[in-house]
């Protein structure tokens, strides 16, 4: 069982291949993938009630007030991004999984907090597809437009009379909604649009950091994955966890956060919004503007 435990850590840390297993420990490829996927399953199962536990009103409230303490964005959920997972073309799939940046993939899209934790992710998406298309047609998407992930009722900022939702932060790939904030579009902004957008930069930028850590603890997304796309998808569920895990014991190196191989953006599409949706989008503007201005943000 140890050298099982020790062949999968070698795999997932290393990035070598089953061939590379077949050599060292003397077992025939096919066997060591059968042992990768069972020990990915089991990690997921074991791991993923705990590293991503259920999303209550109390979790939320202690997310968004690391947020603010450590990005200076109130209110904010979570940051939400997109990656490419580089794979060897799956047979069968034609150009399903061929993506813009002219190889095959799937996307991991993901929900990372002020730690670099994931709170969520959905795997498994085709290459072509978009961020948007992806973030739609997941079960927490559908969960946010019924309501039902017990996020808290819009109040006032602390120490303000300014009403505002809870958000989450995400890039131009994402439509506007009241519950999403992407940057605002253009080059001739104003002074207010052009720090709204820093500062939810600044937010955004713990997803982008998450997907460093996480490609560099586990180099195995430093390669395309010659499997299954099953099995590449348990790979990365089990990664994620695992990452959650680690991170809570032993933190990061800083550096580990500097480069992110083997994953790549996911091309990008805007949705203007609705006009109470660019609303809420002003209203976090003004008050970055005025009593939640921080004074290194003009300089910038």
């Amino acid at each position: 069982m140890l050298d099982f435990e020790i062949s999968v850590k070698r795999y997932l840390g290393t990035g070598c291949t089953f061939q590379d297993l077949h050599f060292f420990f003397k077992l025939g490829a096919s066997t060591i993938g059968n042992i990768v996927r069972e020990v990915c399953n089991v990690v997921w199962e074991e791991l993923a009630h705990i590293q991503m536990p259920p999303m209550t009103e109390d979790m939320w409230k202690d997310t968004a007030a690391k947020f603010e303490q450590r990005a200076n964005f109130p209110y904010c959920l979570g940051a939400i991004d997109g990656k490419h997972i580089r794979i060897i073309k799956p047979s069968g799939t034609g150009s399903q999984h061929f993506n813009y940046k002219n190889y095959f993939s799937i996307v991991l899209l993901a929900i990372v907090d002020s730690n670099y934790k994931f709170v969520y992710v959905d795997i498994g998406s085709f290459g072509k597809d978009s961020d948007s298309t992806i973030f739609k047609n997941t079960t927490f998407w559908n969960l946010l437009q019924k309501n039902e992930l017990n996020i808290p009722e819009s109040c006032p900022i602390l120490n303000t009379n300014i009403n505002a939702d809870y958000v989450f932060v995400a890039d131009e790939a994402f439509g506007l909604s009241q519950h999403v904030l992407h940057p605002y579009g253009g080059r001739n902004l104003t002074k207010n649009k052009r720090i709204f957008n820093y500062r939810l930069f600044c937010a955004r930028r713990y997803v982008e950091c998450a997907f460093g850590i996480l490609s560099n603890k586990w180099r195995i997304f430093h390669r395309p994955m010659n499997v299954t796309m099953e099995l590449a998808v348990d790979i990365t569920k089990a990664c994620c966890v695992l990452h959650n895990h680690v991170r809570e014991k032993n933190g990061i190196n800083f550096q580990d956060t500097l480069s992110i191989d083997g994953l790549e953006d996911v091309n990008t599409t805007s949705d203007r919004g609705t006009r109470s949706e660019n609303d809420m989008r002003n209203t976090f503007a003004d008050y970055f503007s005025s009593v939640g201005a921080v004074p290194w943000q003009h300089d910038i």
